[in-house]
Order: C-alpha cells, then structure tokens, then sequence
C-alpha cells in the first residue's frame, strides 16, 4: 500500500510542474514576441541593439545597482545581529521582532512615500537655520539619494527577515555556539568562523530579495522624484514601448541569471565546511592559547 500511495500521485506533480511553466513562459514570451515584431518590418532586433545607446539607461541603472548594494549592507547589518541575538540571547523577543519586520507588508509604500515626503518637508521650514538642514539636503543629493536606501531598506525588511529566518531554523546556531565556545573560540570569532559560514544560503537569498525589490520599485522613486532603473523604464515606455519592454526582459532574464549563480554559489560554499570542520574544530584551542 505504501508503494502505491507512493507512486500515484506522481503525474500529478509533472501537471502542476507543466502549469507553472507556461504561467511564466506565456509571458514571457508574449513579450519576447512583441520586442521582435515590428509592425511592416517582420522580424527585427533594433529593440535590444538600441538599449545601450538609450538616453538615461546607463545612468538609470548605475544608480539602481548603487542603491541595492547599500540597502542590502543596510538590512543585513541591520537583520544579522539582531536575529542572532534574538536566537541566543532573548527568544522571547522573537514575536516583537517579527511583527516589526512584517509591518511593512501592512503599510502601503504610497503612505510610506507621504511619511517620507512629510519628514523631509521639515529641513526647509523649521530647520534651515540649523546643521541638520545640510543633512537633509544631502540625504535627497540625485547622484545618491540616502532617502530611497532607507525608503528601500524598511520595504526589505519583510522578505530579508524571513529569509535569515528561515535558515536560523535549518541551523542549530545555539549548538554551534556552544560547540566553539567549547573548543575555546571567543563569542565574536564563534560568531564569524562557526555560525555566519553556515548561513551563507541564507545571506545570499536575502541579499538577492533586497537587490530584486530595488531594481523593480518604482513607486517611492517616482514620488520622491528620483529617476531609478524602474522609473526610467516606464518613462521610456510612453515613448518607445518596444525599447521599454525590451529592457523589462532582460532585466528579468538578468535576475534569473543572479538567482542561478547565488544558488550554485551557495551550494558549493556549503559544501567546503563540512569538509573541513573535522580538522578545523580541534584547531581552535592552540591558536586561543597561543
């Protein structure tokens, strides 16, 4: 019976497997289809050759990738420290600091964007006799807007938290701690050498939620009045929509290809620990006594 229950439910799995593949092939390629097609021409690829020599599409991107790279240093630097503590220190903080990183899921950005408009209101009108004035200005500079990385890194807080969350529960951190601290590891090098190895999956999958979220957000930036990578592609759609669908592909085609090379990355990391943990153990006592 037990070989049956087994084995019947498996063509099932390739339906739902053939189902999920054409929801996100159709798409795509309904996409890929009308980049190609221009009308009284056939096929032609001017759409993707052009993308390069589009105005604002370097600078756009530039800046997009600038801002993931300090947001996600923002919320990892943010996130690690405090799950960690939660896990060893007080796990009776755990729900209050899961109901924080989940508010965002609650509030709607647009209201996150007003807030965000309101506050920077106050340098000129109550504070533009005061230092903190030149710190607002800088804080919305165009070439760097701080705003959007603080804006991004509240969005991120959700998707990141439960992404460390998910591989603190893979891994037994208090074992791993305690395994160290007994070979004689000080809490920081326990820390770094025998618990952040063991969650480079996890890492690696919340800093490339952070980096997706940043390249696709529009909202904030079109609010706040920042030309990011999402607002120069809709900007560029009312005028070239072919151009603008094109960049819309491969830039998912780009966060497909991430995703892949994060995956492999952390897969053949995770393997070369284990390996050596054997020999790496006992090494820890002399290099402390020494």
């Amino acid at each position: 019976m037990a070989r049956l229950t087994s084995r019947s439910p498996r063509w099932w799995r390739g339906v739902v497997g053939v189902l999920a593949g054409l929801y996100f092939v159709v798409p795509m390629a309904a996409s890929i289809l009308f980049t190609v097609n221009v009308p009284g021409q056939g096929f032609s690829l001017s759409a993707y050759t052009g993308i390069l020599s589009a105005s604002g599409f370097g600078q756009s991107l530039l800046l997009s990738l600038e801002l993931a790279a300090a947001t996600i240093v923002v919320v990892l630097g943010l996130l690690v420290p405090a799950v960690l503590a939660v896990r060893l220190s007080a796990p009776r903080l755990r729900p209050v600091l899961e109901i924080v990183c989940s508010l965002p899921l609650v509030i709607p950005s647009v209201a996150l964007v007003a807030g965000y408009s309101n506050v920077l209101q106050w340098g000129p009108q109550y504070l533009s006799r005061t230092p903190l004035f030149e710190t607002f200005v800088a804080a919305q500079d165009p070439g760097f807007p701080v705003v959007l990385v603080l804006g991004y890194s509240v969005m991120a807080l959700p998707l990141a938290y439960r992404a460390l969350d998910a591989g603190m529960r893979a891994v037994n951190v208090r074992t791993l701690m305690e395994a160290a601290r007994s070979c004689g590891a000080s809490r920081w090098r326990a820390v770094f050498q025998a618990v952040l190895p063991n969650l480079r999956g996890a890492l690696l999958n919340a800093a490339f939620l952070t980096l997706a979220l940043v390249l696709g957000e529009y909202t904030m930036g079109n609010l706040l009045g920042f030309r990011t990578f999402a607002v120069w592609i809709v900007a560029v759609g009312g005028e070239q929509a072919q151009l603008s669908v094109a960049v819309s592909v491969l830039s998912l085609l780009i966060t497909w290809a991430l995703l892949l090379v994060l995956a492999f990355a952390g897969r053949a990391r995770s393997r070369t620990p284990r390996r050596s943990a054997a020999s790496a153990a006992p090494a820890l006592i002399p290099q402390e006594s020494a």
